[in-house]
C-alpha cells in the first residue's frame, strides 16, 4: 500500500516543513504505508530550470507532478492546515473523486 502526503507549505519555514513530513511519513510507515514523493526538491524543479523550460505558473507546476504520483497511491494524508492551501485542497478533492483512503493529521 502506498500514500501520499498533503501539506501546506506557503509561509512556512524549511524546518517547520521538514518536521511536520517526518512526523507524518513516521504515521503513515507504522501504518504499513510506502511513501510516493511529492516533495520535489531535484534541480529539474527549480526555479531557474521550470522557467527554462518556459513554466510560467510554477505552483500549477508542483500541483501536476503531485496529482500523477497521487495516481500511485492507496491513501492520502492531510497535514493540518490542508482546507486553507488551494494545492492541498484540490488535491484532497481530487482524493475524495478517486476514492482514495483519507488519513488526516490528528
Amino acid at each position: 500500500m502506498k500514500a501520499m502526503l498533503s501539506q501546506p507549505m506557503a509561509g512556512k519555514t524549511e524546518e517547520e516543513i521538514r518536521e511536520t513530513r517526518e512526523k507524518a511519513i513516521k504515521v503513515l510507515k507504522e501504518r504499513g504505508y510506502e511513501i510516493v514523493n511529492t516533495l520535489f526538491t531535484d534541480e529539474w524543479y527549480s526555479r531557474e530550470s521550470m522557467e527554462e523550460r518556459g513554466v510560467v505558473q510554477i505552483p500549477l507546476c508542483f500541483l501536476a507532478k503531485s496529482l500523477e504520483n497521487m495516481s500511485k497511491c492507496h491513501a492520502a494524508y492531510f497535514c493540518k492546515g490542508w482546507e486553507t492551501a488551494r494545492g492541498c485542497r484540490i488535491e484532497h478533492d481530487a482524493a475524495v473523486a478517486y476514492g482514495l483512503d483519507i488519513i488526516y493529521e490528528e
